[in-house]
């Protein structure tokens, strides 16, 4: 666990910090407005699945401003941190040792991989339930649909897959980005001395 300790609190020179955490809040915005429009599109698809579920579980935010509103602040609540946490962990694996410029670059080649795959994901959970159908056997969801009062199942299967798929997206990107983006740091040169022999 030392290592998971070294990249939680990592040891790094003063002048690396403040890039970093400007990384980390860039990147909480950008996955913030990814949730807001995220689930202000899968409110359209079931508006049971925030007026039923996530209102509840998000009630401390409500601001009074209607439901759309409402769902496009949860969108951002549930997902800035995860871009702050993948921009924190892009930025120590990258900032340190090497050129800014070169650094930066490799920072957003990483938050553009995680991004699209999040949302390859949260479409292939899209098309999941597409392809289930209405139909499908979704037994094992009765429990769930009981205590909350849901009375269109198989939109709010749908979108449970499309918010499942896009969470597992963003840890398959990160796992992705910090794997697969070379990260060849410059080493360091020490400078030679040399002595001049007299002849």
């Amino acid at each position: 666990m030392t290592w998971l300790f070294k990249w939680l609190v990592p040891r790094v020179p003063l002048v690396d910090l403040p890039p970093m955490i400007a990384l980390a809040v860039i990147g909480a915005a950008i996955a913030g407005s990814y949730g807001v429009l995220h689930d202000l599109a899968t409110y359209a698809i079931s508006p049971e699945y925030f007026t039923k579920m996530k209102f509840d579980q998000f009630r401390y935010a409500d601001l009074g401003c209607g439901d759309r509103f409402f769902a496009g602040t949860i969108g951002f609540l549930a997902s800035w941190w995860v871009g702050a946490a993948s921009a924190w962990f892009l930025a120590r694996r990258h900032i340190p040792n090497q050129p800014r410029t070169r650094a930066y670059r490799l920072v957003l080649q990483g938050f553009l991989c995680v991004l699209v795959i999040t949302l390859l994901c949260g479409g292939l959970g899209y098309l999941l339930g597409l392809a289930r159908g209405s139909g499908a056997d979704y037994s094992s969801w009765g429990p769930m649909m009981r205590s909350l009062g849901i009375d269109d199942h198989w939109a709010f299967i749908r979108v449970a897959y499309i918010h499942g798929g896009s969470y597992l997206g963003a840890l398959l990107g990160l796992l992705v980005a910090l794997l697969l983006i070379p990260n060849d740091r410059l080493a360091v040169a020490s400078p030679v001395k040399t002595t001049k022999t007299s002849p």
